[in-house]
């Protein structure tokens, strides 16, 4: 960490940018999902865009600087648009945290690709190392994304997965459960010794990610 910051202030730029790009992505996958299947009100809302202006929520940013965790606006979804709510609802849920997916495993390629090839070799010290940490981050920051948003807790994607998932005789129950859900979020981010036996080694399963990206990408690459 880097005093108030969960990121050192060596890489804060790179993260930043990585933040910049991996919300932008992630919230279009989002809109352009929904747009596809037949829901419009993203697209009126000016948010089937790749501009991170329309995107980016500033406090949102801020607290994943500050907590390693946090948010982008939420894309407007009216799943009465679709043909099949819940399914095609799942499935633009689902878009977002893919989307973060798929970048991290782009990443760890492309850094394969350079270690592979060599490509780092013929430039300087400094291009070098920002290359690497750019993927680095890129890495490190889409796979916590990727797993942050699958959690069910509202008002994340892996809670509004689950309400379209459930029975519907379960509404109820989920609607009691999102009074104490906000409560139970904030204790486990910030009461650090839950946080050690509960998110940190939820997060930590990103190196198991990487382990499984590793043997496709060896493949592809004769490696």
């Amino acid at each position: 960490m880097g005093g108030l910051l969960f990121y050192d202030w060596s890489t804060l730029p790179f993260v930043i940018l990585v933040l910049v790009l991996s919300f932008t992505i992630h919230e279009f996958a989002h809109a352009y999902s929904a747009y596809k299947l037949g829901d419009s009100t993203a697209y009126q809302f000016g948010r089937v865009s790749l501009n991170p202006m329309v995107h980016l929520d500033l406090f949102g940013t801020i607290m994943l600087l500050i907590a390693g965790f946090g948010w982008a606006k939420p894309v407007p979804v009216n799943r009465g648009n679709f043909k099949s709510p819940r399914l095609m609802g799942i499935i633009v849920t689902a878009a977002g945290p893919i989307s973060n997916l798929i970048l991290a495993f782009i990443s760890l390629f492309v850094y394969v690709l350079f270690k592979k090839y060599g490509w780092l070799e013929g430039m300087s010290t400094g291009s070098a190392s920002a290359i690497l940490i750019f993927l680095g981050k890129m890495l490190e920051i889409n796979l916590t994304l990727f797993l942050f948003n699958l959690i069910p807790i509202p008002p994340l994607d892996g809670y509004r997965i689950i309400q379209d998932l459930v029975d519907l005789r379960y509404t109820e129950s989920l609607q009691k459960f999102e009074q104490w859900a906000s409560v139970i979020f904030l204790l486990v981010v910030f009461v650090r010794p839950l946080r050690q036996v509960t998110l940190d080694p939820y997060l930590g399963l990103g190196n198991n990610i990487i382990a499984l990206f590793s043997r496709p990408i060896a493949f592809i690459l004769g490696l």
